[in-house]
């Protein structure tokens, strides 16, 4: 009997309270119960079990073993369940939380590919631009742009997302296209963003090679809504600083057009995130891989 078989054969035992239940439960001869735990403890130099007419019990260093032998067979089994999954089709449901315009233009579009791979996997997708508390709402995983806070869960990077400064054709014709940096200090205007987190003002924020510049301008609208951001943007109320993915088609259509192209905004970084897993998923592993390689396509 190799060392796993004697840990479960211990467990056994002492889950029952009795060599004769053990061997009875994994049918095994009693004979054979008796050696295995003798050669047990000698080779550990400590006796794990007391044995009385009526009942079996852990001693002190048995309760230890017992603890470690759980904790180790558990993963033992995990890794076992966890690759048997993987030769089957993985499968049950998930709940998954992106950003809007990414569900809208990158993942979902692919999503009868996944499906066709993985029949037996059902989703729940909801669309929001803020955090979302995975473990309090029962999320599986979400997708999230820019830095990520502090926090238990797992993150997974996926890639990083050019951003550019964008103003209105109409309010460029009022205030004039901006060449420098110092001459968004001569009239200019920004549409303000506000974290929705913090409520602070945040900054335009520009790359001079390497060197991050803020620029704090004054604005006659303040939003902390994606949406509203935009829309705030195209009807020429200011300067905003958008990913260059969301602008993509006011920006062929000449509706909006890039100020300062040589000094864009910082990237930002896109993770996928998940509650830690002693043993994650197989439906929720296949699927994070997939949200990598549609998304990773994009950046």
């Amino acid at each position: 009997m190799d060392r796993l078989d004697a840990m479960r054969l211990f467990t056994r035992i002492v889950e029952l309270g009795s060599f004769t239940a053990a061997a009875d439960h994994l049918n095994l001869p009693r004979a054979t119960v008796t050696h295995t735990i003798k050669r047990l403890e000698a080779r550990l130099g400590a006796q794990l079990l007391q044995r009385t007419t009526r009942r079996v019990r852990a001693t002190r260093e048995g309760e230890a073993y017992y603890s470690h032998c759980v904790r180790l067979l558990a993963d033992v089994d995990a890794v076992e369940t966890d690759f048997r999954q993987a030769s089957e089709q993985p499968r049950g449901r998930l709940r998954i939380d992106l950003p809007t315009q990414m569900a809208r233009l990158w993942l979902t579009p692919t999503l009868p590919a996944f499906f066709a791979r993985y029949p037996l996997i059902e989703l729940d997708i909801s669309t929001n631009d803020g955090m979302v508390d995975l473990l309090r709402e029962g999320v599986d995983c979400v997708l999230r742009v820019g830095q990520l806070p502090d926090s238990s869960l797992v993150g997974r990077h996926v890639g990083r997302l050019e951003q550019a400064s964008l103003a209105s054709a109409a309010y460029l014709r009022r205030h004039g296209m901006p060449r420098t940096l110092a001459d968004l200090t001569k009239g200019h205007y920004a549409v303000n963003w506000a974290s929705p987190t913090t409520h602070r003002v945040e900054p335009l924020e520009f790359m001079l090679g390497r060197k991050r510049r803020e620029v704090m301008l004054p604005g006659r609208v303040t939003v902390s809504g994606v949406e509203a951001y935009m829309g705030c943007c195209e009807a020429g109320l200011g300067i905003a600083q958008f990913p260059r993915y969301r602008a993509a088609d006011a920006l062929a259509s000449g509706q909006l057009k890039e100020v300062l192209p040589s000094s864009p905004p910082p990237s930002l970084p896109v993770s996928v995130l998940y509650p830690p897993h002693r043993q994650m998923p197989a439906r929720l592993r296949v699927f994070v891989d997939w949200l990598i390689e549609v998304i990773g396509k994009q950046l």
